[in-house]
């Protein structure tokens, strides 16, 4: 049975669905991007799952430490607080009496998209819902980190010839919204559903493996 890898993208949502072969979907929800990919055996998404109340999550530094040069890649999650918060002014206070750290900009701007995924798995019954992180994919996928960035001609060349070698060849010429580098991610993330469904993805942190969150797999 085939799994789906997903990102965001300026449209909404892009998703790689795998199973012999590899579709690029795209929706401006994740439930009708979900409902398009049909029955999966697993969901692998790059997007914070499992967010803290008090304290910082351990997940960002184990993924961190697998990214040198690049570790500025992953972003802190937010406070489940932040959620409720009216502006960025309101997010980044709830999140430094929440967590003691200052909210990013660049974390602010998917709030919107953590929200929706909040609320999609909330009325959800799917269980086989994982997070997951492109770089960390395609760094286990190489045994290093990949140094040059994904909009760069060598990036993107390079996680091409990655993702061709773990059997994702990949359409990249699709709908306006939709950057090449948002469909590799999303097939990154492809990569790591397989894993997770056929019971060889790696958990970060490793235990408690039968919780699929908070955790990024890989």
């Amino acid at each position: 049975m085939a799994v789906l890898g997903v990102d965001g993208c300026r449209a909404g949502w892009v998703g790689v669905l795998w199973e012999r072969t590899t579709t690029v979907l795209v929706a401006p929800t994740i439930d009708a991007l979900v409902e398009r990919a049909g029955e999966v055996e697993a969901i692998a998404i790059d997007i914070p799952i499992g967010l803290p109340a008090d304290q910082p999550r351990t997940v960002e530094r184990l993924a961190r430490a697998r990214l040198p040069g690049r570790a500025s890649t992953v972003f802190n999650a937010p406070a489940s607080s932040v959620l409720d918060a009216a502006d960025y002014h309101a997010a980044n206070a709830a999140n430094r009496g929440a967590l003691g750290l200052g909210l990013s900009k660049q974390t602010w701007y998917l709030v919107p998209k953590i929200r929706e995924v909040r609320d999609w798995l909330a009325s959800s019954d799917r269980r086989a819902v994982v997070e997951a992180h492109p770089e960390v994919c395609f760094a286990a996928m190489n045994g290093s980190v990949l140094v040059d960035g994904k909009t760069t001609a060598t990036g993107e060349a390079h996680r091409r010839r990655l993702l061709a070698d773990h059997g994702l060849d990949v359409v990249t010429d699709i709908a306006r919204g939709c950057a090449v580098d948002d469909v590799l991610d999303a097939a990154a993330t492809a990569w790591t559903a397989r894993r997770f469904a056929d019971g060889v993805a790696e958990r970060l942190p490793p235990e408690p493996r039968d919780h699929v969150a908070p955790a990024i797999w890989v």
